[in-house]
């Protein structure tokens, strides 16, 4: 007889598609998700399943490269770097209308209500409403604004919600917590990427997060900045070789020119998204970076009081120092990180057990 499961999928900006890599692998031993909770990105792939189309969404994230996540970069510098307009509505067109009571298991999305100051659980209502508002990321995604509440991602108070799914009584509770500070042996997979793209695409997001104020005026600025960058990707890729369109030409590519996104170093040591080992004493990059920092600080610390709380069956960490919260680009490495760990960690419990 199957296990019955009720999953958390944690907050964690990017590192949320390493919840895909874990869904697949409770699939392949035969689990049976019988419930979700979700906070932010966990809330977006939780939903995503919930609704059947998770196999459509895998195969759109990982056909994105570099430019195909910049073109989803609609910017906004009122109360967020990105509207996300583009973002989430390319996940309504893959999931369409629906809502949370007619899903096909129970879901709750956690996010958090900055006018009242407390968590807010979405359990009915329209699904993609619930994902977008719980994935609204301070300072990179701006907020919902519902009647007289403004909500932004859950991560805020909850990035682990384990309590929604306490009283499902299925037989485990499996959380993945994606602000792990411990998973030492895990990096992602090595992947040859177009180097000056890449650099082009870095460039832009510091540029966004340096020049993050809050006055509308900048607006205008902003909208130049980014279609000047745009343009000057557009150049750049005519000129390389993409291999994910299998165009890549060997006798005619630069050697030198060709990076692994992970440059071989110490076991465990932190990358960089250029490949390089990440010194642990240089500071944030950015005003993107340093509010984002910060925001993982404290879901690293809200995700250890949550899991003292109500400890899970099984914990699947994933090192947040994998990724940047938001190297989006970077699907399939931590798709495939993601049923790595989980491979391992159930490996470890079906042996204990």
């Amino acid at each position: 007889m199957k296990k019955r499961v009720a999953l958390v999928l944690g907050s964690g900006g990017a590192r949320g598609y390493a919840h895909i890599g874990v869904i697949e692998e409770l699939e392949r031993r035969g689990y049976d998700i019988a419930c979700i909770a979700g906070c932010s990105m966990g809330a977006v792939i939780g939903g995503i399943y919930a609704a059947g189309k998770l196999p459509e969404y895998k195969a759109w994230i990982e056909s994105l490269d570099y430019l195909d996540v910049l073109r989803l970069v609609d910017v906004s510098f009122r109360l967020g770097a990105i509207r996300g307009e583009k973002v989430f509505g390319k996940i309504r067109e893959i999931v369409g209308e629906i809502n949370i009571e007619d899903l096909r298991v129970p879901y709750t999305a956690v996010a958090t209500d900055l006018t009242n100051q407390q968590e807010i659980w979405f359990q009915e209502g329209n699904l993609h409403s619930a994902m977008r508002a719980s994935a609204a990321i301070p300072s990179l995604f701006t907020p919902v604004v519902q009647g007289n509440r403004t909500l932004v991602d859950g991560g805020l108070l909850n990035p682990l919600p384990i309590v929604p799914v306490v009283s499902s009584h299925c037989d485990l509770i499996v959380a993945v917590n994606l602000n792990s500070t411990n998973q030492k042996q895990y990096h992602l997979p090595v992947i040859e990427r177009p180097p000056a793209v890449k650099k082009r695409f870095d460039a832009l997001i510091n540029s966004i997060g340096s020049h993050l104020p809050f006055r509308r005026k900048m607006d205008v600025a902003a909208g130049d900045v980014l279609r000047l960058e745009q343009d000057r990707l557009k150049a750049t890729a005519a000129t390389l070789p993409d291999p994910w369109l299998g165009q890549h030409d060997s006798e005619s590519a630069d050697p030198q020119g060709q990076q692994p996104a992970a440059a071989p170093s110490e076991p465990g040591a932190p990358k960089s998204a250029s490949g390089s080992v990440i010194i642990d004493n240089v500071g944030p990059a950015s005003l993107l970076d340093l509010i984002n920092q910060s925001f993982e600080v404290m879901q690293t610390s809200l995700a250890q009081y949550k899991i003292a709380g109500y400890p899970p069956d099984i914990l699947i960490n994933v090192p947040k120092r994998v990724c940047r919260f938001f190297e989006f680009y970077k699907a399939p490495e931590l798709i495939a990180l993601g049923r790595e760990i989980a491979r391992d960690t159930l490996d470890r419990y079906e042996r204990e057990h």
